[in-house]
C-alpha cells in the first residue's frame, strides 16, 4: 500500500517529464530550421572551446620548458666561481708548477690535471693522496693541509707586454701546406703567446684581463699567473744531456745501444742537473692516467701531464732510452703516416716554430719517428690523443729535457 500511494505520487512527476520529452521531441521535429542554426551554434562553440585550450596548451609550453632548465641554470650558477675561489684555485696549481708537478695549464679551477697533479706531488713526500671526486669536472677544492701555499704571493702579478711578444705572433694557417711555405710557425696572436709564456690557458688570461687581450700592443699591462715566464729565446740555451741535429725530428733512424765510450758526454753545467741525478734518473710515462714522472733512484721528484698515442697509433709499450735532444726541430707531416702509420712520399716539410706540431723541443726516443716533443696545442694536453708520440706543453718540455741525458730509460705502460 505504501508503495503504491508512493507511486501515485510520483505519477504526476513522471508523466510531467515524458509529457516535456515529447513535447521538446516534437519541436525539434516541427522547426528543422531552428535545430540546425542550433546545432552550428553548439559546433562553433565547441571548437572555441577547442581552440582555446589548445592556445592555452601552446602559450604554456616556453613556460614548462623554461621550468625545465631552471635547475640547470641554478647549476651553472652555483659553478660560477667567486674571485677569491679562482685565486686560491691558481694559488695551488701555480705551486705545484713552481714544485715541477706540472698542472698543465693554469685556468684558476681545481681540475683532473691539477688533482693528478697533487696526488703525485704527495706521494713523493711519503704521503697518502686524497681519493679524487668522482665527477672529475665538479671543481672541487682537494685538501690543501700541508701545503706551504703562503709562500705563492701574489698570486697574480702585471706584466707589461714588450715588443718581442708581438714578434711571436703571426700569421699561422690551417693547412700544413700553407704551413710549409712559412719560415716559422709562430704564435696564432700576443695572447697566445703570452698565455703559454706565463704557463696559462689563453681564456683564462682574457679571464684576468676581461676586454684587454683581443688588441694588445707593447706597454700594456695585464695580470698573468706569478710563474716563471717560459721564454722562448732560452730554448737555444737549453743544455740537455745530449743534442742532435736532424732534416726533421720525426726522421732520426733507429739505432743500437751505444758502448758507453761511444755515448755523447754530459755537460757538467747543465742547470738544475747534476751529473750524479742525470745518471739515475729514470722516465715513467702512466698511459692509463696520462702523467710522465721523473724518478731519480726510486725517488719521484718531477711530473707532468701527457697526451699519448690513439688506439690507431698507439704508443709503443715497453722499455725505450732517450737516444738525444732537437731544439726548434722541424717536423715531416706525412698524413697517411700520422693516420696509418705508412710513410708516403705525399708530406710537408713544416718550418721550427712554438705552433710547430711538435713545439720547441723534441726528445728522441730510440725507435723510429717516436719522441716525448712540445706541442702547438697546449689545451690538448692530458685529454686528447696524439699520433704515437709522447705531447707535452712546451713549458714542461723545456723542464724535462733539463733532467735526461742519452741513454736515461724511459718505460712506457
Amino acid at each position: 500500500m505504501a508503495m503504491d500511494r508512493d507511486y501515485a505520487r510520483t505519477k504526476p512527476s513522471l508523466n510531467h517529464q515524458h509529457s516535456t520529452f515529447s513535447c521538446n521531441h516534437a519541436f525539434y521535429q516541427i522547426q528543422p530550421g531552428r535545430f540546425a542554426r542550433s546545432n552550428d551554434f553548439l559546433v562553433s562553440i565547441y571548437r572555441s572551446t577547442v581552440f582555446f585550450a589548445v592556445g592555452l596548451l601552446l602559450a604554456s609550453l616556453p613556460l614548462q620548458v623554461a621550468a625545465r632548465k631552471h635547475p640547470r641554470k641554478k647549476a651553472a650558477h652555483r659553478e660560477q666561481q667567486s674571485a677569491a675561489q679562482v685565486e686560491a684555485a691558481a694559488r695551488l696549481q701555480i705551486f705545484l708548477d713552481r714544485s715541477n708537478f706540472s698542472p698543465g695549464k693554469i685556468d684558476g679551477r681545481y681540475n683532473e690535471i691539477t688533482w693528478k697533479a697533487l696526488s703525485l706531488y704527495r706521494q713523493s713526500r711519503g704521503e697518502q693522496p686524497q681519493s679524487p671526486p668522482h665527477d672529475v669536472k665538479s671543481n672541487v677544492a682537494p685538501d690543501i693541509n700541508g701545503l706551504e701555499l703562503s709562500g705563492i704571493e701574489p698570486v697574480f702579478i702585471t706584466y707589461s707586454v714588450t715588443e718581442a711578444d708581438l714578434q711571436n705572433a703571426g700569421n699561422l694557417p690551417g693547412s700544413p701546406k700553407e704551413q710549409a711555405k712559412l719560415k716559422a710557425l709562430l704564435y696564432r696572436d700576443p695572447a697566445d703567446a703570452i698565455a703559454e709564456k706565463f704557463h696559462c690557458a689563453v681564456h683564462f688570461l682574457e679571464q684576468l684581463n676581461p676586454g684587454r687581450t683581443k688588441s694588445i700592443k707593447p706597454g700594456d699591462q695585464l695580470r698573468v699567473p706569478n710563474v716563471q715566464p717560459f721564454e722562448l729565446g732560452q730554448v737555444k740555451e737549453i743544455k740537455p744531456g745530449s743534442e742532435i741535429n736532424a732534416p726533421a725530428a720525426n726522421e732520426l733512424r733507429d739505432e743500437p745501444d751505444l758502448t758507453p765510450a761511444e755515448q755523447p758526454q754530459v755537460p757538467q753545467n747543465s742547470p738544475g742537473t747534476s751529473p750524479s741525478s742525470l745518471s739515475s734518473s729514470a722516465v715513467k710515462i702512466d698511459m692509463k692516467t696520462n702523467m710522465l714522472g721523473v724518478f731519480e733512484g726510486e725517488k719521484l721528484v718531477a711530473a707532468y701531464p701527457v697526451t699519448v698515442g690513439s688506439a690507431q697509433t698507439a704508443s709503443p709499450i715497453g722499455e725505450w732510452k732517450v737516444k738525444g735532444v732537437a731544439k726548434w726541430p722541424r717536423f715531416r707531416y706525412d698524413e697517411k703516416m700520422l693516420k696509418h702509420g705508412e710513410r708516403s712520399g705525399h708530406f710537408f716539410m713544416l718550418p721550427p716554430g712554438p705552433r710547430n706540431p711538435v713545439g720547441v723541443l723534441w726528445i728522441a726516443l730510440n725507435k723510429k719517428g717516436i719522441g716525448i716533443h712540445g706541442t702547438a696545442s697546449p689545451d690538448s694536453i692530458g685529454h686528447s690523443v696524439s699520433h704515437g708520440c709522447i705531447r707535452l706543453a712546451n713549458w714542461d718540455v723545456v723542464r724535462l729535457a733539463e733532467r735526461v741525458k742519452f741513454g736515461t730509460p724511459v718505460s712506457i705502460h
